[in-house]
């Protein structure tokens, strides 16, 4: 009987009479301008919606196992899944509408003309760096975080995004000598200093084997936008997108302090590091600080809930 009551409160809960009509949303949409909000309420609808989509699919595998009791669990780790879903989606929208309180309502469509950028090979030549990214050809930066052990290197390779010339980024994950992520970031910087983020493809592997491909995004397609990884100058209180890609790609960045002090085996910074905060609504429980010294870029990261557990730069080299 306690089965069948949770099961049914859990089926009311994502049924598709829960939503809002489509009436009432396009309505809604054409007598106010909070867009930021409207975008938190269709990506919370979808959220549900994929909570549902599970649930149902959980359900039609459950019912094809024969014995009783493996059968009676299967449909007890489905019900818990779906509550923990849906719980997620709700701290979700929390906190996407916490960055709406932060950024305005105002659509995120960044207009990009390729004429305000530069030839990202110049850079570190003729043309300026940007002090706290700096994207010079063959910059070689290594952290370390316990077993872990990440390289990241500005390629020479370009790539082409909505007429910009972007620059490869390549970053690789190594656990005990295993590549577990191979990653090629693109980076453009325009004329004012800024550096953009165009999106990346991410090779994830599992036993040294190609697993998936997630996190992959793209400015121009599929609705994904480029974002401002790191601005020209910052300001404590600086809020802004990093990337946009919803419920795919939502990273925010929040400027913590600009003269932060913090060291790292291979270099520190006295009253002129820059901290930030990095997080997304996608993963609510996730605030990373990154501590940025002039000329190199990230010395130390970690999570604010676990300090501790640093990854700091041990070596770099042009």
């Amino acid at each position: 009987m306690k089965f069948n009551i949770l099961n049914s409160s859990i089926a009311l809960l994502i049924s598709s009479s829960f939503f809002a009509s489509s009436s009432y949303a396009w309505s809604y949409r054409h007598h106010h301008e909070d867009y930021c909000s409207q975008t938190t309420s269709y990506a919370f609808k979808a959220c549900r919606k994929d909570v549902q989509d599970d649930y149902l699919t959980g359900r039609g595998n459950c019912i094809n196992i024969s014995a009783d009791e493996e059968r009676e669990e299967c449909n007890s780790d489905n019900l818990i899944e779906s509550f923990e879903a849906i719980k997620l989606c709700g701290e979700q929208k929390h906190a996407r509408n916490d960055v709406c309180d932060a950024i305005g309502e105002s659509r995120y469509d960044p207009q990009i003309n390729p004429a305000d950028f530069v030839d990202p090979l110049r850079i570190g030549t003729s043309v300026q760096v940007n002090s706290y990214m700096p994207l010079t050809p063959g910059f070689t930066r290594i952290y370390k975080a316990g077993d872990e052990t990440v390289t990241v290197t500005v390629t020479d390779e370009t790539i082409e995004i909505q007429g910009v010339t972007c620059l490869v980024v390549r970053d690789v994950v190594e656990v005990d000598g295993d590549v577990v992520e191979d990653t090629d970031d693109w980076f453009a910087q325009d004329v004012y200093g800024n550096v953009w983020y165009f999106g990346e493809i991410s090779r994830n592997y599992e036993d040294g084997m190609l697993d998936n491909l997630d996190g992959s995004w793209k400015s121009g397609e599929d609705g994904a936008k480029a974002g401002i990884v790191m601005k020209a100058t910052s300001h404590v209180g600086d809020v802004y997108r990093q990337e946009w890609a919803l419920a795919e790609a939502e990273d925010m960045g929040e400027v913590l302090s600009v003269t932060a002090t913090e060291s790292s085996p291979a270099a520190e910074c006295h009253a002129n590091c820059l901290q930030t905060r990095d997080f997304t609504p996608i993963e609510p429980d996730v605030n990373e600080n990154k501590f940025y010294a002039p000329g190199i870029g990230v010395i130390v990261a970690f999570d604010v809930d676990e300090p501790g557990d640093r990854e700091e730069l041990v070596e770099y080299h042009y």
